[in-house]
């Protein structure tokens, strides 16, 4: 069978690890070059050596402004275009919000709203200009239904839906497509300050995935026919009660 993104390149953020490494990876077996941006250097050259030569590393902070205005020409200049864009990078704070850290609430939203809108800000140009190409926003069900337990990051991925529906509407004419993948409970190291009973439970009752079965998902996304956008990608645990 044919590999379904054959001549395309993909670039994601956070992609050293977790759902970004994943979403790399079933990318990279569908036949597209992606550059995997993280800023962790030492990690980055790590998968790369072993994701093989369609990976590229670029080590990119995007919470710093100087860094991700180099974002872009750096991937040009590796690759000569861009097809696939997906913010993925992000961070988790939960808990009772008289116990938080408002400094590290600004630290979370500084990279889970302000460096997704920059980021898509930075490559938008040459999608429009080209008039093709997906952006993809890694959110969460927290997007889509307040949770409880994480009141500040739960307000930070529904700025994210707010930005990828209008987004979505002023570059259709362009002939992008913008969409948000939005995952319940995933074991990755973004849930590592959950109480550790928490965690136990959620396991032993099926209640979180794996991020191979996000990027599953970012693949059918992008797999569409172009005439067709995935808006909102929503996937839970089976046992999940959202």
């Amino acid at each position: 069978m044919a590999e379904k993104l054959t001549g395309k390149v993909a670039a994601i953020t956070g992609a050293a690890s977790g759902i970004g490494l994943e979403c790399s990876r079933i990318l990279l077996s569908e036949g597209a070059r992606v550059v995997l941006v993280d800023r962790d250097e030492d990690a980055l050259k790590t998968v790369c050596a072993d994701l093989g030569p369609q990976a590229i590393p670029l080590q990119v902070d995007v919470t710093n402004p100087e860094s991700v205005a180099r974002m872009m020409p750096q991937i040009l200049e590796q690759t000569g275009q861009l097809d696939i864009f997906h913010a993925n990078a992000g961070s988790y704070i939960g808990g009772d919000i008289l116990d938080g850290d408002p400094d590290a609430w600004d630290r979370m939203l500084n990279l889970n709203i302000n460096a997704v809108f920059r980021s898509v800000h930075a490559i938008l140009p040459h999608m429009v200009e080209r008039k093709t190409g997906d952006i993809i926003v890694t959110s969460s069900i927290a997007g889509l239904v307040p949770v409880v337990w994480e009141p500040i990051y739960t307000a930070s991925k529904h700025a994210v839906q707010a930005f990828v529906h209008t987004v979505r509407r002023q570059v259709s004419k362009h002939g992008l497509r913008v969409g948000a993948v939005a995952p319940g409970p995933v074991v990755t190291a973004l849930i590592k300050d959950w109480p550790k009973e928490k965690l136990e439970e959620e396991l032993a009752a099926g209640g979180l995935m794996q991020p191979t079965e996000v990027a599953e998902a970012v693949l059918f996304m992008l797999t569409r026919p172009r005439n067709v956008t995935i808006r909102d990608l929503v996937i839970l645990p089976q046992s999940n009660d959202l």
